[in-house]
């Protein structure tokens, strides 16, 4: 894959750091303890960078062989409609597998069907804390500026136009609002809990969009690698983690050290379990910067399908919010979020809101000032970004369960607060770019 760097542009903004750099230029309720080779310290990273475009070369051709290989056996037996039908009544984990089920899926939804060995639950921990002290901002971010930021990758926006749930971006946005809400859960990994199953259930979609993308002959491959490999299923990661917490940054949230690097090793366990190469993925925050640095620089880009996919994300949250007066807000804030250079290859209308977006840290700092001086303040806005969250979902969701389906075919075409004192601020690791 050849290496492209993004136009220069002094006011974008995707972060303070990666963003703008890249703009600028199942389960068992007894939980296994081991050995915990993923630091969450962010430290800086070593001499001899890890993190090199060699690295994510070799990452563009590379799926998920275990994901893959089951898809694969599915598609070639006929057996993905009863597959599909059969696993709307597998949700919960430690629950019987469905009856039917094909030898294949049943063997991998029995491999993966416990998290990984050196999971640190203290960490883990920290991290449900953290999401439930910042779930109103954490969404914002992954809304705002996370998913924006994939659609400016224009072989990704490619490859999401080509699904047909992408005709209706509320159900993308529902689907990943109820998964971290999963996995925010105390029980998300022990019986009775949602997460494993959906995360089963994601990584097996993940491997049918490969599958059928890879025989189309539509998707260049030396061109482009593989359809959704290991590249952009790392760096989907690092948009879901470091790109919120710069967004987070971004709007004045308080966060401390400890809850942010909490955050992050939450999407190193996700990044696990949906099949990421984690001896090629980033192992602290300093690491994750570098690696989201040189992606976003290699990879970000205008295109058709992204301008669609932001149209289409501008017109869902425009639609939640009561009324229309305050609609130029949506576009306001994702510009501010990421940046003039990125806004203008999503065509991101410009307005007079882009002024009145510049004001919302200030806004926000108030309102972090009055949490974090006063219990009573804490708990009134906590309560108050709970139900903002819970409406949120519950808007886009309509009350219903998001079920995860394995595409029979594409689109014919493209078209609680953290434990540490939060006045020890977070600050994002430096640019990686020079």
């Amino acid at each position: 894959m050849t290496a492209r760097t993004a136009p220069a542009s002094p006011n974008s903004s995707t972060s303070p750091n990666s963003a703008n750099s890249a703009n600028s230029e199942t389960s068992s309720s007894t939980r296994p303890s081991s050995a915990k080779p993923f630091s969450t310290s962010s430290a800086e990273p070593a001499d001899s960078p890890r993190i090199t475009n060699a690295l994510l070369d070799k990452l563009s051709r590379q799926g998920d062989p275990l994901a893959d290989a089951t898809v694969a056996a599915m598609f070639e037996r006929g057996e993905v409609k009863d597959f599909n039908t059969l696993m709307r009544f597998f949700s919960t984990a430690g629950n019987r597998l469905p009856d039917g089920l094909p030898s294949s899926v049943e063997s991998f939804l029995r491999t993966t069907a416990l998290p990984p060995a050196w999971v640190d639950w203290d960490v883990m921990e920290r991290a449900r804390l953290f999401f439930m002290d910042n779930a109103p901002h954490i969404n914002t971010g992954l809304s705002f500026a996370a998913m924006p930021a994939t659609y400016a990758i224009p072989r990704v926006a490619r490859l999401l136009s080509s699904t047909h749930s992408l005709d209706y971006p509320s159900r993308r946005m529902a689907n990943t609002g109820q998964f971290v809400t999963y996995l925010m859960q105390t029980n998300a990994f022990e019986e009775g809990s949602k997460f494993i199953p959906a995360a089963q259930k994601v990584r097996l979609l993940h491997a049918a969009v490969r599958y059928h993308l890879s025989r189309s002959g539509r998707w260049d491959i030396e061109k482009d690698g593989l359809p959704l490999c290991q590249e952009d299923m790392v760096g989907g990661q690092m948009c879901f983690s470091i790109l919120v917490l710069d967004a987070m940054h971004r709007l004045g949230i308080h966060m401390s050290e400890e809850g942010a690097e909490a955050y992050f090793y939450a999407w190193t366990v996700v990044g696990s379990i949906l099949g990421c190469d984690m001896e090629s993925a980033p192992k602290n925050l300093a690491e994750a910067r570098e690696f989201c640095d040189l992606y976003l620089t290699r990879n970000l880009g205008p295109s058709d399908e992204g301008v669609q996919l932001t149209r289409q994300l501008v017109k869902m949250y425009e639609d939640v919010v009561p009324g229309t007066l305050f609609d130029p807000i949506v576009p306001a804030t994702m510009r501010f979020l990421v940046g003039d250079t990125i806004g203008d290859w999503l065509q991101l209308p410009r307005s007079a809101w882009d002024t009145a977006a510049k004001a919302i840290p200030v806004f926000l700092g108030m309102l972090e000032s009055i949490e974090d001086s006063s219990p009573l303040g804490e708990w009134a806005l906590d309560k108050a970004g709970s139900l903002l969250t819970t409406f949120e979902l519950a808007s886009l969701t309509r009350g219903r369960v998001m079920q995860y389906a394995i595409p029979e075919e594409l689109k014919s075409d493209y078209g609680v607060r953290s434990q540490q004192s939060r006045t020890q601020r977070w600050a994002p690791p430096a640019s990686s770019l020079v």
